[in-house]
């Protein structure tokens, strides 16, 4: 691959990489910063504080469930747009409303937006890829994809806590609003860089229905995955707080966990294309299960950085990783259904995960207890992921 064509391909996976920073950097890990501003202003239990974010992956989950219809009528990247945009929207809408019921709404609305954004992105990335004769420039691809999530969470960790600091009554919803500008930005330079890439529908609409059976043990990973990761990003921050970490450190926390999503990028490429079966998804698992206990065991701040730093570098690769997986077993034909299916445990995982480390959060114990919780759920993923054979022989 010439270096001309090289840097181009991966200049568009940089702009498909701004989906994911709107559709879960500003999406939805945003909240994190803005839930304990929220909680203290409209007198939220952690339980509700929770519902906010199952709300949002219920929505997902609708999402993706309506996707595999829609790709076989519409162009991946019209669908990327739309959905991009409209997470904009609703993001704007979360800065109009203060009722507890409209809020669970609009987190429901962004999460059917997101993942028309998210999913159609990864099909894209995933078309992006296999266009890359270099082995290693298929799992960078894929890697720079849903490393832009990082980039979401910096912006946001950048713009969220000065906006609330801001004297006044309910100036958080003053965030939701700079943050959905910025997602509309982020949209713009989507469009115009991604004019010549496109998923034709009838590509989808060739695609064989999907066999969930062979991926069984994967898929039961991912599903713990989406349970216990859910529970670290929504309440990490709330957790910080409790445990006396000043402003600016939780600013430079949350920093250093978007730096390592970007960093993912360079550091799981190579294993997301070597590995055939569930081993990438069981190591990230693992890894993931660690950065989480760490919070359990102290609130030193040299614990606190490196879980922060280890969650961030690895998080998103895992959703990566079950796109290599995809990628690597099945036909062309059959990555809109085996994304799809993935897209659909991971949401259901993200419905349970949020309430679940609330309503644990809110008895004796707290927070630390519902981060037991979440890592319990991390670990058991590892080992189910790690059960999960290749369909196709592995080539070296």
């Amino acid at each position: 691959m010439a270096a001309a064509d090289r840097h181009r391909t991966l200049g568009v996976a940089a702009a498909l990489a701004l989906a994911t920073a709107v559709s879960l950097g500003l999406g939805r890990f945003s909240y994190a910063l803005l839930l304990p501003p929220m909680r203290a202003d409209l007198g939220w239990s952690y339980l509700t504080a929770g519902a906010m974010n199952t709300a949002n992956a219920a929505g997902y989950l609708l999402g993706a469930l309506l996707l595999p219809r829609t790709l076989a009528r519409v162009d991946a990247r019209q669908v990327l747009l739309v959905g991009s945009a409209s997470t904009a929207l609703m993001l704007a809408a979360h800065g109009l409303v203060l009722g507890r019921d409209a809020l669970l709404l609009l987190r429901a609305l962004a999460g059917m937006a997101s993942a028309a954004a998210f999913v159609s992105g990864g099909l894209l990335a995933a078309r992006l890829a296999s266009a890359a004769p270099a082995a290693a420039s298929a799992g960078l691809v894929l890697g720079i994809y849903y490393g832009g999530t990082g980039l979401g969470i910096i912006v946001s960790a950048l713009l969220v806590p000065p906006i609330v600091a801001r004297t006044g009554a309910h100036a958080w919803q003053w965030a939701w609003i700079a943050l959905a500008a910025v997602a509309l930005l982020a949209t713009a330079v989507t469009a115009a860089m991604t004019r010549q890439l496109h998923a034709p529908p009838a590509a989808a609409a060739r695609s064989a229905r999907f066999r969930w059976t062979p991926f069984a043990f994967a898929l039961a990973g991912y599903l713990m995955f989406g349970i216990g990761y859910i529970g670290y990003m929504t309440f990490v921050i709330t957790l910080l707080r409790e445990q006396g970490l000043g402003g600016g450190a939780i600013v430079a926390f949350y920093v250093l966990l978007g730096a390592g999503v970007i960093a993912s990028s360079w550091l799981w490429a190579g294993l997301l294309q070597r590995f055939h079966g569930g081993q990438a998804l069981a190591l990230l698992n693992g890894l993931l299960a660690l950065a989480t206990v760490l919070l359990v065991w102290s609130a030193h701040p040299a614990l606190v950085f490196t879980s922060g730093a280890l969650f961030g570098a690895v998080f998103l690769s895992v959703v990566a990783s079950t796109t290599a997986l995809v990628r690597h077993n099945l036909p062309i034909a059959d990555w809109p259904g085996g994304i799809t299916a993935f897209t659909i445990v991971f949401a259901f995982g993200q419905i349970v995960g949020p309430s679940a480390v609330g309503w644990v959060a809110d008895g004796p114990g707290g927070l630390t207890r519902g981060f037991a919780a979440s890592a319990a759920a991390l670990a058991l993923g590892a080992l189910l992921a790690w059960r999960q054979r290749p369909l196709q022989p592995e080539t070296q």
